[in-house]
């Protein structure tokens, strides 16, 4: 793709991502519009309303499970987990924001959620890997989901803390000589 060609699909996918999320019946002119770009142009990248959502719930997948390396390079092993577990947060909030447009796609039998799952397991056992962590990536990303579910920032931080506590007491355990126990 052309470089101009690139800016306008990530223009749209973000302004997307903001207008399905904040409003219901959005229509894709008014997405084109806000993006500064034409009609033709949104329909060149998304051939369908559908393929845009699709799309964004993808960018957005992508982001957080591409972030694991970048995360690991940039803050070390802890702080990547910490950081990576705060976006993954978000990323189920944007999830459950985006649920009204993600089930127009689904009716058209498309599973959006496929491969999301095992694409997150992979990242998180990226992080959990340098720090010797003997723990399930689904076992953390179930508590992680949980987490998600409380309407309490402070308290959510405080369970992430926790979940970190846990990891790291584990991996410490296991870096223990066996007759040190």
């Amino acid at each position: 793709m052309r470089a101009d060609a690139v800016r306008n699909r990530g223009l749209l996918l973000e302004v997307a991502l903001d207008a399905f999320t904040h409003e219901k019946d959005v229509t894709l002119g008014a997405i084109a519009k806000k993006a500064g770009v034409g009609i033709g142009t949104l329909y060149r990248h998304f051939p369908t309303r559908e393929a845009l959502i699709e799309a964004v719930y993808r960018t957005e997948l992508e982001k957080l499970c591409d972030a694991a390396p970048e995360l690991l390079e940039t803050l070390g092993p802890e702080a990547a987990l910490r950081e990576w577990m705060d976006r993954f947060i978000a990323y189920l909030a944007t999830k459950r924001d985006l649920k009204d447009a993600l089930q127009a796609v689904i009716a058209l039998g498309v599973n959006p959620f496929e491969h999301s799952r095992a694409k997150m397991a992979q990242a998180l056992e990226q992080l959990l890997t340098p720090l010797g962590a003997k723990v399930e990536p689904l076992d953390v990303m179930t508590m992680l989901v949980a987490v998600s579910q409380n309407g309490d920032a402070d308290q959510a931080k405080r369970m992430l803390d926790l979940i970190m506590g846990g990891i790291l007491h584990g991996a410490a355990q296991n870096a223990e000589p066996q007759n040190a126990r």
